[in-house]
Formats: C-alpha cells, sequence, structure tokens
C-alpha cells in the first residue's frame, strides 16, 4: 500500500513519518510532502499511484480525483470537506474521512481571545502604550451579563456555549439539531440574531449555509452588537458585514475566516472596516491540534484498513 500526504499536515516531517510507521502495515509505502501546490498536473504526479492519500486544506479538484487512478481512501486533515470534489470522489468509489474533533479547543479559545481583544480594546492598548499614550478612550466592555448566541451546537459551539457560561453570559443557540445542553435555550435564528449582543457562528459550509448572514441578518441584529465568524467566510456576505460595521450599525466584529484563504486581496472589504479584529485562518492552529489531527488522520487509515472506517463523509 502507498500513503501519501500531498501537502504538509502542520507536524514535523520526522515525528510524522514515526507516526505514519507505528499505524500502517510495515511494507506500506510512505511519501510526505513538505510543499504545497496548486498545480493540477504536480498533485497528480504526487498522488498518482497511491491508494491513501491525506489532505488538509488544500483544494482537490476533480481533475486530481479523476487522476489518481489508485486512490481508494482520501483522509482529510481537516473538519470541513467543501474544498474536495466529493462528486468526482463518489464516482470513484473513493472513501472520504476528515478529522472532526481535532480543533475544538484551539478554536473556542481563539473565539474568546478575539473577542475579549474586540470587548477590551487591546490592539489599542497595545498601541497606546508603545506610543507613550494613557488608557484615555480605551475603556471597554466586559462579558459578563451579556446575551450570547451561538450559531451551530457541533463540538467547537458547544465548548463556546459552555465557556461563555463561565464568563456569565445568557447562551441562546439556533441549529439544525437541538440538543439538551444544561444553560442553553434554543431559539430561532430571527430572535437570536435581534437578541443577542455577541454573536458566534459555527455551521458548516452547506448550500443553505452559504450567506445565512447577509444584509437582511445583520439588519436584525441589535445596534453594538458584535459578530464572530471562526467558521466559514462564507456564511458571511463580508461585503455586506463591512458595511454594516461602517455605518456603526455593528459594534464590531471578529474574523478568522473570509471568502478566500490570506493572503487577502488589497480590495477585501473587511480590510477596511472599523472595530474589527482579523486573524490569517488560524484557528486550528495550535501544536496541540496539529498534533491530534496527524493522530486522527492515521488513525482513519488504520481503521479503514481494519474494515471499520471511522469519521466518514462518504
Amino acid at each position: 500500500m502507498k500513503f501519501v500526504a500531498i501537502e504538509p499536515l502542520g507536524v514535523g516531517e520526522g515525528t510524522l513519518r514515526k507516526m505514519a510507521e507505528r499505524a500502517l502495515p510495515g511494507d506500506a509505502e510512505i511519501v510526505l510532502y513538505d510543499t504545497r501546490t496548486a498545480d493540477t498536473g504536480e498533485l497528480i504526479r504526487r498522488g498518482g499511484d497511491a491508494e491513501v492519500i491525506a489532505v488538509s486544506n488544500l483544494p482537490l479538484p476533480a481533475e486530481v480525483i479523476d487522476g489518481c487512478k489508485n486512490l481508494k481512501l482520501l483522509t482529510v486533515a481537516f473538519t470541513g470537506v467543501d474544498h474536495i470534489a466529493l462528486d468526482a470522489c463518489r464516482r470513484n468509489g473513493v472513501t472520504v474521512c476528515n478529522s472532526a474533533g481535532y480543533s475544538t479547543a484551539a478554536v473556542a479559545d481563539l473565539v474568546f481571545g478575539m473577542l475579549v481583544s474586540l470587548e477590551r480594546k487591546l490592539i489599542e492598548c497595545d498601541g497606546a502604550v508603545r506610543a507613550g499614550k494613557t488608557r484615555d478612550g480605551l475603556v471597554g466592555s466586559e462579558l459578563e451579563g451579556k446575551t450570547f448566541g451561538v450559531v451551530g451546537t457541533g463540538a467547537i459551539g458547544l465548548r463556546v456555549a459552555r465557556i461563555a457560561g463561565a464568563f456569565g453570559c445568557k447562551v441562546l443557540a439556533y441549529s439544525r439539531t437541538e440538543k439538551d445542553v444544561p444553560g442553553v435555550r434554543y431559539v430561532g435564528l430571527p430572535e437570536l440574531l435581534s437578541t443577542c449582543d455577541i454573536i458566534s457562528l459555527h455551521a458548516p459550509l452547506t448550500g443553505e449555509t452559504r450567506n445565512m448572514i447577509g444584509e437582511r441578518e445583520l439588519a436584525m441584529m441589535k445596534r453594538g452588537a458584535v459578530l464572530i465568524n471562526t467558521a466559514r467566510g462564507p456564511l458571511v456576505d463580508n461585503a455586506a458585514l463591512a458595511r454594516a460595521l461602517g455605518e456603526g450599525k455593528l459594534g464590531g466584529a471578529a474574523i478568522d475566516v473570509f471568502d478566500s484563504e490570506p493572503p487577502l486581496a488589497g480590495d477585501e472589504p473587511l480590510l477596511h472596516a472599523p472595530r474589527t479584529v482579523l486573524a490569517p485562518h488560524v484557528g486550528f492552529a495550535t501544536g496541540e491540534a496539529l498534533y491530534k489531527r496527524a493522530a486522527i488522520v492515521l488513525g482513519n487509515v488504520e481503521k479503514w484498513l481494519a474494515g471499520t472506517p471511522q469519521n466518514v463523509i462518504q
């Protein structure tokens, strides 16, 4: 069997190779690439004769899937798989597994790091100290007593809800599947939007959720409310969000994901919007999360070889 990590998975090559050698059969051929490429021909060359390919968030179009003639398992080092040509995988009989759960703690940490930075004006505070200024004009806001809305209550959304409760927030949630969670009350999306002081998005990107927060939904939000998106950029109409921020409708936005992967083009609307804290898609990127992710990727291969596949998307 040939296993190919078609792009770096975020852990050192030596560490990943040792993990792979422990997880895979002794006669497995292990190939680890330490560079990323978007060139279709190069991707086909890298994965063309592999039975198993590991990929992170590198887009794999149908041409690549079709070109990898021996491919049987695609183990994705990511939670979402909207960057994978699933139709081509289905047509070619390729099993697709994801790595759900590896970044739950990391993303939830970032939500509150960005939120506290925004509410306590930490970026401005840092600039003031370095410029020899005082705290004048830098009075912030507390989280205690705020109404916190969670859109999507998978593992990350539920962890965010629990942390929000620990901060002393009243927690509302909206999700396709409701769960019995102490301290969390489920409501419809319009009620959540119009009621909450802070809204954090944790929904997957699907045809139904694309632009789920658009101009109409932003208009429903409380004046001065804060929107957080650490899930998928296209959940939000970011041009409409930038306008709402520019017009003073919203109190701020904390954004880690965009319509495209950073580096962003200079005309990205959110780059020029006020009251924002922006990050270059780092929610999942902690040393601990990346190690967990590699372990899940290889665990997917072990389970598949044993005939008991896990984390199967299709």
